[in-house]
Formats: structure tokens, C-alpha cells, sequence
């Protein structure tokens, strides 16, 4: 039967509070995931928190009774509390009918079978938490075998991270690395490695992808390094035709996965 905790002095809300910063999350190995519709994702993919925080008023919700019954049967904790004290875990006014606390995960580049889908999202030092939700969520959408991180990238499950996938972070498999064990890995197999740069005359729509393609997105202000650039199989721009000089990294990505997606 879950339990319930109303009072902010309490020992484990004040631990799952600091899940919000990067490094209470890398010294437990938990980070936070909110909202009915991540965490039914989370359990649909096989992946349910060790904590369950969720509103009183949300308890007779039938996916909240699921998410319930199985965090329990799983071995982990339920709790009932109140508005307030998921606004304080969440961070948020406003705050999402249930909170969970999850342990984090990770996927090496070896256990990736890149047979298993045409496109692949490589990001390179990507340090919006909104633009790598959105790329988790591009990822989901056009059945990519995954996000490989490249570099100094922001943590993928910081709370704006999570938020911003919509789930996909429990769905997209990511691998964080560094770009010579990447190409290395890369190079170890079939695979085209196309880089999105404005020093090209290359066309996006005019160019041959060969499936699996890995697409590269570099930094938001800076794009990618030189030699990262000379590395790529294909590099390939996308027109601008506007007084703008380049699209979002994450509005970028989505164009190009889906110009992939129909023609690898």
C-alpha cells in the first residue's frame, strides 16, 4: 500500500528535490521524469521508477492505478502526497499529477546494432536541453536506432531534458561519447556519416543517402569542428532563404532525419 508524506521536512523529499541538480543525479544515479504521460511511456517501454510520487486527487486515475500496481509489484515505492510537495520535486507552479524518481541508464556504442534502423541522430555538443528533448523526440518519430552524443553535451536527464523528450528519452536509446571512439566505431561497419553545415554547395534534397545514415548536427553557435566535418561521408546544407542564416539545431535535425527517412 503506498505510503503518504505531506511534510517538506521529510528525509526523502528533500533527497529527490536535489535530484534537480547535475550533481546529486551523478552521485545517487537516479534523476527525475514528471508527468502521466512520461512515466505511462517509461512503463510501456519496460522501465518503471523506484519512486512514485502522485497527487491524491490523481489516485483513482486509472493509469496512475497501473503505474501503481506495478512500481509495487516491481519492488519499488508508491507515494500518495499533495500538490505542494510535487510542485517543490518538480520545480514547477504548476506541477504534474505524478512524479518518478528513476535510476539513470546508459547504452555503450558496442551493444548498438546498427542493422537495426536506416537513420541514426548523432548530436555534437549540443548544450540546449530543449533542442536535445526535441532531437529525442524526432529520434522516436522516425523510428531512429538512437542518439549518439558527442562531447560536452548537456545531460540528458536534467529535468528540462526529460520534459522536453515527451518520453522519447524512454524510448530513443542514447550513447554518450567521444567523437574518436565514435568514428572509430563507426568505421568498424556499414555506415554514412552526413554532416548538416553551411560550408557546403551540397543541397540537402539533391544528395545520395545510403542507409544506415548517421546524421551529425554540431553545436548550436558554433556548428561542428573542422575535422569533424572533413570526416563526414556527405556534408549538406539546408537553403535559407530568409534573412536568417541557419534553422534551430533541433528544427535542422527534424528536416534532414525525414529527408533520410524518404530517400535511404
Amino acid at each position: 500500500m503506498p505510503r503518504e508524506i505531506t511534510a517538506y521536512s521529510n528525509p526523502l523529499i528533500k533527497r529527490v528535490r536535489s535530484l534537480r541538480e547535475k550533481r546529486h543525479r551523478r552521485e545517487e544515479g537516479l534523476f527525475l521524469a514528471e508527468g502521466l504521460r512520461i512515466l505511462t511511456e517509461a512503463r510501456e517501454s519496460g522501465r518503471l521508477p523506484v519512486y512514485l510520487f502522485f497527487a491524491r486527487d490523481s489516485a483513482a486515475h486509472p493509469l496512475v492505478r497501473a503505474l501503481v500496481a506495478d512500481v509495487e509489484a516491481a519492488g519499488g515505492e508508491a507515494i500518495e502526497t499533495v500538490p505542494d510537495i510535487l510542485s517543490k520535486l518538480s520545480g514547477k507552479d504548476n506541477p504534474q499529477a505524478v512524479v518518478g524518481v528513476f535510476e539513470e541508464f546508459a547504452v555503450d556504442l558496442a551493444a548498438l546494432d546498427r542493422s537495426t534502423a536506416k537513420i541514426w541522430l548523432v548530436a555534437e555538443r549540443l548544450r540546449d536541453p530543449g533542442n536535445l528533448g526535441t532531437i529525442l523526440r524526432t529520434g522516436d518519430a522516425v523510428g531512429a536506432g538512437g542518439l549518439i552524443l558527442i562531447g560536452e553535451c548537456v545531460d540528458p536527464f536534467s529535468v528540462e531534458a526529460v520534459r522536453a523528450s515527451m518520453g522519447a528519452l524512454f524510448t530513443v536509446p542514447i550513447v554518450q561519447s567521444g567523437w574518436d571512439d565514435f568514428l572509430a566505431w563507426l568505421r568498424g561497419g556499414p555506415g554514412q556519416l552526413v554532416g548538416l553545415s553551411l560550408d557546403t554547395d551540397q543541397h540537402y534534397r539533391e544528395a545520395r543517402y545510403a542507409a544506415p545514415t548517421f546524421l551529425l548536427t554540431g553545436n548550436e553557435a558554433q556548428g561542428m569542428p573542422a575535422d569533424y566535418a572533413q570526416a563526414c561521408d556527405v556534408l549538406v546544407k539546408i537553403p535559407m532563404l530568409g534573412k536568417a542564416d541557419s534553422l534551430n539545431a533541433a528544427v535542422a535535425t527534424a528536416v534532414m532525419a525525414y529527408e533520410v527517412l524518404a530517400r535511404a
